[in-house]
């Protein structure tokens, strides 16, 4: 594998006080390593508002952070709970500005190596029972097995922070993240009842 430069390596671990190996010396992992202030060890975490990323798909991941580089997707601002920057904040749009297309791949592959953590939340039984009447209707044929499956490329649901799924679906809902063809007006059929009955059915997954 082609080793990055120091450059590179520093401006994404500086983000989150994390050292590292410049030159021939910087290995596959400290890429990745440069994400654990915010994402948690193997990518799972448990803040409300930071997604766990263990487990995605490396072409889920490649395309994410693509799109939060060129500022495509949102980036809300958030307190780093982790490492030495920890209670400082920042976002995803300044923590991936100056990754290179093989550094991004580098971070992609290496989560997609991990195990997806699922974070027990409360959640509505009665709610999630609807959610499920719903998503097997308008989601699962992109969504599969509950949104449960990585090869899908499309984002891991079940069990993901409900709370970030909220803030994610909004962004959907108010143009300020791309959103596919196929996607769009079965979200859009969903009233905001049928959105909170579809997380809550996300949430229930343990």
């Amino acid at each position: 594998m082609k080793h990055h430069t120091g450059f590179t390596l520093l401006a994404v671990s500086a983000l989150f006080g994390l050292s590292v190996a410049t030159g021939a010396s910087a290995d596959a992992g400290k890429l990745t390593e440069s994400c654990v202030g915010c994402h948690g060890k193997g990518g799972a975490n448990t803040e409300a508002a930071i997604p766990n990323i263990g487990g995605y798909s490396a072409a889920y991941m490649t395309d994410a952070l693509k799109l939060y580089k060129t500022k495509a997707r949102p980036c809300p601002e958030t307190k780093i709970p982790g490492g030495a920057k920890k209670g400082t904040k920042s976002d995803m749009c300044q923590a991936v500005k100056d990754l290179s297309d093989a550094d991004i791949k580098e971070i992609a592959e290496s989560f997609a190596e991990q195990k997806f953590v699922r974070t027990p939340q409360k959640f509505d039984a009665a709610l999630a029972k609807k959610g499920k009447e719903l998503h097997d209707r308008l989601c699962e044929k992109c969504h599969s097995e509950g949104g449960s499956v990585a090869s899908d490329d499309v984002g891991i649901l079940a069990g993901q922070k409900m709370v970030y799924l909220e803030e994610q679906t909004k962004f959907f809902l108010e143009g300020k993240r791309p959103i596919s063809k196929k996607m769009k007006p079965k979200l859009e059929e969903l009233d905001k009842a049928g959105i909170q009955a579809v997380l809550n059915y996300y949430a229930s997954f343990k």
